[in-house]
């Protein structure tokens, strides 16, 4: 029986080649912040072979690199055979333009903003995350148009018979005409996504149940938490924005008080501000949070500068002075001095691994402690009519006293603060 050679049928692996700027207020080391930039690459498909960097007070306007250094990146990708080249910082367009004249096609020149885009492309799930992340795409694709149909404007200048229609610029105002349409469409259509997303949260707010958001850096076990906290089976990986569309579950704490805990997109250093305009009817599941957990690699080094970042994001959609309880995770990868150091420097943090559950009490403890701690103390005669009334006090308060009346029933309780206007009718001194 005659063998046939196997063919490969996955696709080979661009190869890509990383370039970043040292400033002179770099908030994160350059290594480090290439070392995020080659995992975003490996997320969406890249195999990095090379980088190059330089040290620079500000970006130069026409090549943001310096020319000398716009020279050893195209001998660098001829020697790599490269397919692209990846900015760690945002280009203009006339940057970006400028870098694809002097590397040559094939290879594309794009920028960590432009990176991010294509990961969230690939992993947005749920029709208002595909929407999104759409919207974001337009409108850093719209002022990259110029020079798209430059090979029109060529023909042009050659003059004779079809010199005089201009059509690059027709076909580019066509373009920008379609894509602002685009746009507008879009929106239109998030707005209904939206409208629909704030019934469904302005009954969470309603409900009694105290409500949790899980917030954080990406990849830092936010996906894993929820899942070993409530049983679920939401998808986790050792992936960046493994996951981006928001997941809610309920939980009991001890007592039988009901809690609702939301998965929401993870957060990264120079995350794009179109992509938090965009996903900002998302990142609300925050805002109507009772508290926040922002949950921490305590395993990376960088762990400190990816908490500021999420800080930084906190504050830019106005959850900054929302109440929060950080949650350093994946603990069972330090070391007993390690674990030490954590408790002295944040002794109000949780230490917590989401994948052993060590901690997990002390978590459920910690949330259970800030629920009660803004319940109001209230007696109250109940009447038997109103049972659901009953029902709701035995399953989201504390109950310290019940006593069967006549007529009702006489309870003395703590309460959540969004429950106790239920019973102000029925108060007792």
């Amino acid at each position: 029986m005659a063998r046939f050679p196997l063919v490969p049928t996955a696709p080979e692996p661009e190869r890509a080649i990383l370039v970043g700027v040292e400033w002179r207020d770099n908030a994160w080391p350059l290594d480090r912040s290439l070392d995020e930039l080659e995992r975003l690459a490996h997320t969406a498909g890249a195999q990095c072979v090379a980088r190059l960097s330089q040290r620079l007070v500000k970006p130069y306007p026409k090549s943001f690199i310096g020319s000398g250094k716009v020279e050893e990146l195209c001998g660098l990708v001829h020697r790599m055979d490269a397919d692209v080249v990846i900015f760690d910082d945002d280009l203009t367009p006339s940057q970006q333009s400028y870098l694809e004249k002097a590397v040559g096609e094939p290879v594309k020149i794009i920028d960590r903003t432009a990176l991010i885009l294509d990961i969230f492309g690939l992993h947005a799930q749920t029709r208002e995350g595909r929407l999104q992340v759409q919207l974001a795409q337009l409108q850093y694709l719209l002022p990259r148009l110029r020079g798209m149909w430059s090979h029109l404007a060529k023909e042009q200048t050659r003059g004779g018979i079809g010199s005089r229609f201009g059509q690059g610029e027709s076909q580019l105002e066509v373009d920008r005409r379609l894509i602002r349409n685009k746009i507008a469409a879009l929106r239109r259509e998030l707005k209904q996504v939206e409208h629909r997303r704030d019934v469904q949260s302005k009954s969470r707010i309603e409900s009694p149940a105290f409500r949790v958001a899980l917030a954080g850096y990406t990849n830092a076990g936010k996906s894993t938490l929820l899942n070993r906290l409530t049983g679920s089976t939401v998808l986790s990986q050792d992936k960046l924005f493994a996951t981006l569309d928001p997941t809610t579950r309920s939980y009991r704490l001890p007592g039988g008080r009901g809690m609702t805990i939301t998965d929401t997109v993870g957060f990264i250093q120079k995350l794009p501000h179109g992509l938090v305009d965009a996903f900002k009817s998302t990142l609300s599941e925050v805002l109507g949070a009772d508290l926040i957990l922002k949950v921490v690699d305590a395993s990376d080094e960088d762990y400190e500068r990816q908490l500021e970042a999420v800080d930084r994001v906190l504050d830019e959609i106005g959850a900054g002075e929302r109440l929060t309880l950080t949650v350093f995770n994946k603990i069972d990868l330090l070391d007993s001095v390690d674990r030490l150091s954590f408790r002295r420097r944040y002794p109000e943090a949780v230490l917590f691994s989401a994948q052993t559950g060590e901690g997990l009490d002390d978590l459920v403890d910690r949330i259970a402690r800030e629920a009660a701690a803004t319940d109001v103390l209230l007696s109250a005669d109940i009447p038997y009519r109103e049972g659901a009334l009953i029902t709701l006090v035995h399953e989201q308060g504390t109950l310290l006293h019940e006593e069967y009346l006549e007529d009702g029933v006489r309870i003395v309780a703590k309460l959540p603060a969004r429950i106790a206007p239920r019973l102000e009718r029925y108060r007792t001194e």
